[in-house]
């Protein structure tokens, strides 16, 4: 069995990572933009832009997990923390499966003019606020969940890597493996 991810999952998940911060940098950022600008414009259509991809990367991650297996860790680990760790990555991929698709059904329900990649986007033809507003409010209430995902994400692997001296961390690295 392979001592590390596949290539295509390190890629993924790095460059999901990226996004990811690309994402919350752009949102936490944008009170620096006056509204209205083409700041505010570039900050609002970068987010979009990078929460879409990131739907976009996880549901491919998702698929690259029924193709390869997970490698092993070695030395082995206890029951409750593969168990602690599952229950973790299944609330990161559900959590960043389901913010973009709310952000984008609120946009597109919304009835406003909106974009990915610079590039307009549909939008309903008889807005709908209300629904809209509850669902940006769920993608506004659910988003600081990430943070502390990813913190409790990174934190498990440091405390791998430097305190159980198992191999968790050196699996998701890019470069060779080392055998």
């Amino acid at each position: 069995m392979r001592e590390k991810y596949a290539a295509s999952q390190i890629t993924l998940h790095w460059l999901t990572f990226l996004l990811v911060a690309l994402a919350y940098a752009t949102i936490e950022l944008r009170g620096f933009a006056q509204r209205g600008s083409w700041q505010g414009y570039a900050m609002i259509i970068t987010h979009f832009s990078a929460g879409f991809t990131v739907l976009l990367l996880m549901v491919a991650r998702l698929f690259l997990r029924t193709r390869h297996r997970t490698p092993a860790i070695t030395p082995p680990i206890a029951r409750w923390q593969t168990g602690l760790a599952h229950l973790v990555h299944t609330l990161i991929y559900a959590l960043f499966i389901t913010l973009p698709i709310l952000g984008i059904t609120s946009r597109y329900l919304r009835g406003r003019d909106w974009w990915l990649f610079g590039i307009p986007m549909p939008v309903a033809s008889e807005p709908n606020f209300d629904l809209s507003d509850t669902l940006i409010g769920w993608h506004e209430t659910l988003a600081p969940l990430g943070y502390w995902l990813i913190g409790l994400h990174a934190l498990g692997a440091l405390f791998h890597h430097y305190f159980l001296r198992d191999n968790t961390l050196r699996r998701m690295m890019p470069g060779k493996s080392s055998h």
